[in-house]
């Protein structure tokens, strides 16, 4: 049984993910302090995380927002340069990059709600300024 802890940041409720199906997508600070994007989704009846970054070169997987599974639902393809990753490791098995491996955030399932917990290298974003335009 997972436990609550504290420094989660909630994403969204586990519902919301269907097994195969579209990710939740949220803003984040790399390693380096620059914006970015991640991505969580249900694989295999539980819920895996990583930066929104291909292994290859540093460009976003998804061929639409949200999407980063094939039509069959079983792996994670870059939509720039094909390579392909194994959801439930991010580990590439084919294309460009093979052998390399895409960057897992932390998250945890309880009561109903999907948790990223931060790490020193992957960060929250800070709130958009809806001030400026």
């Amino acid at each position: 049984m997972t436990q609550a802890r504290a420094g989660g940041v909630p994403l969204c409720a586990a519902a919301d993910l269907a097994e195969g199906g579209l990710a939740h997508v949220w803003d984040v600070l790399d390693e380096r302090g620059r914006p970015a994007r991640a991505f969580v989704l249900r694989w295999d009846g539980r819920v895996v995380a990583y930066l929104n970054r291909c292994a290859h070169l540093p460009a976003e997987l998804d061929w639409q927002p949200g999407r980063f599974l094939d039509s069959d639902g079983r792996l994670i393809v870059c939509a720039m340069h094909g390579a392909v990753y194994e959801p439930a490791d991010g580990r590439c098995i084919g294309g460009p990059g093979a052998g390399g491996r895409l960057l897992a955030l932390e998250v945890a399932e309880l009561d109903g709600q999907v948790t990223w917990y931060p790490s020193r290298e992957i960060r929250p974003a800070p709130p958009a300024d809806e001030s400026a335009t």
